[in-house]
């Protein structure tokens, strides 16, 4: 199927906002120990930090996602990822831990805001028949801002530090740039935009019951992602004690397996459908908890995390497309932001709860790690099974449906 330039420079923009996102996000899980260091505090004081950035994602979903279906995905989407930027780089002049607190908050909220924008912006704009593998390339963006944090981190660091680390996240702000020059406004937008648009309360009562499953399944979603890699890098260095050259290549390595594996299951999803994807990707998490927790040596531990995040992110990789095929026209770009980012509201404890409890235990992170990712992945693979499969939906047609019957 051939693609218009448009629908090429649409889908290269949202994996690069998302990517370059999450690059930001998880630049912080690999210096949380020098950070706790140098304001002389412990770790899971500082892994607070991570708790309230997943905790106000929610907000930005919101702040951003209304902006997005009002205004426009294009202008919203510039506006985004200008904010996110600075923030990270005004993070790195934190003079303590109650300064670098707050920004992280604040960058919960710009950081909450790119999913749903740049998803709704590439699903209502390519072919429909292409929405399963530019899924898993959407949600692969995560693990590739991880990836090159990883890279960073492992090239970097010994000679910027940890300050350095978020000076070098401002980057990100060249791709507004090239939103600006290159990247057309959503057709399914355009569809809707002097349509009188109901309330986001109106939409969501009309909608409660998929409002309320949504949320629950991307609470477990968060608990899967976040419960297997925002204390992984802690858990490399201080319960084996690896340096931090290793703990980059065992991260770089998880990364791959992720990629591969949102990309593998969101293109095996436009075959076999969404549900059955997701039910198939959750499940391999099971059979490969030992080798991922419990191994000792690092080649071992690089080959678990590579199945692992198969697993996680093969998952992940349907959910881009399924939410905004369930989505209502009227709010998709609001709608499968906010469930997400909701659900990563009540999944935010996840990074202070792995830690306690690993200290708890006399820094056993394995078991703490190995409870939550096995228990989230039954917990998804009943879900999904009660959710609906809306396999290529045409959403240009569906919004102008929407914006006649108004």
């Amino acid at each position: 199927m051939s693609w218009t330039r448009d629908q090429k420079n649409v889908t290269i923009a949202a994996y690069l906002g998302w990517t370059l996102d999450a690059f930001d996000f998880f630049l912080t899980v690999f210096v949380l120990k020098d950070i706790a260091a140098e304001f002389n505090v412990k770790i899971p004081a500082v892994a607070f930090a991570i708790t309230l950035t997943l905790a106000m994602r929610p907000l930005g979903a919101l702040i951003f996602g209304r902006l997005a279906d009002k205004y426009g995905r294009r202008p919203t989407l510039m506006l985004n990822i200008a904010c996110y930027s600075l923030l990270e780089l005004l993070s790195g002049f934190s003079p303590n831990l109650a300064t670098f607190i707050t920004l992280r908050a604040l960058f919960g909220i710009a950081m909450g805001g790119e999913w749903g924008v740049g998803g709704a912006l590439t699903m209502e704009t390519i072919p429909p028949k292409s929405r399963g593998i530019v899924s898993g390339l959407l949600q692969a963006g995560y693990p590739s801002g991880y990836l090159l944090a990883s890279i960073v981190f492992g090239v970097l660091f010994q000679y910027i530090g940890w300050r350095g680390m978020f000076f070098v996240g401002v980057l990100p702000a060249l791709l507004v740039l090239y939103v600006r020059s290159h990247v057309p406004e959503s057709p399914a937008w355009k569809a809707m935009e002097k349509r009188t648009r109901p309330s986001l309360l109106t939409t969501l009562k009309h909608n409660l019951n998929l409002s309320i499953y949504a949320i629950v399944l991307m609470t477990a979603f968060n608990f899967f992602s976040h419960g297997t890699q925002d204390l992984y890098p802690t858990f490399l260095r201080e319960q084996h004690h690896f340096d931090p050259h290793t703990v980059s290549l065992i991260t770089i390595v998880l990364n791959i397996g992720a990629m591969a594996g949102g990309l593998f299951f969101g293109a095996m999803s436009e075959r076999i459908g969404r549900r059955r994807a997701i039910f198939i990707a959750a499940l391999i998490a099971l059979p490969v908890l030992p080798l991922w927790a419990f191994s000792t040596g690092p080649v071992l531990l690089a080959l678990g995390a590579f199945l692992m995040q198969i697993s996680v992110q093969g998952a992940w990789g349907v959910i881009p497309v399924h939410l905004n095929e369930i989505s209502p026209d009227e709010i998709r770009a609001t709608f499968p932001g906010l469930v997400y980012q909701l659900g990563n509201l009540f999944a935010s404890v996840n990074a202070t709860l792995q830690a306690s409890l690993a200290e708890s235990r006399g820094g056993d992170y394995a078991s703490a790690m190995a409870i939550v990712a096995g228990t989230v992945a039954v917990v998804i693979a009943v879900l999904i099974l009660f959710s609906r499969e809306r396999r290529g939906i045409d959403m240009t047609q569906s919004a102008k449906q929407v914006a006649s019957n108004a």
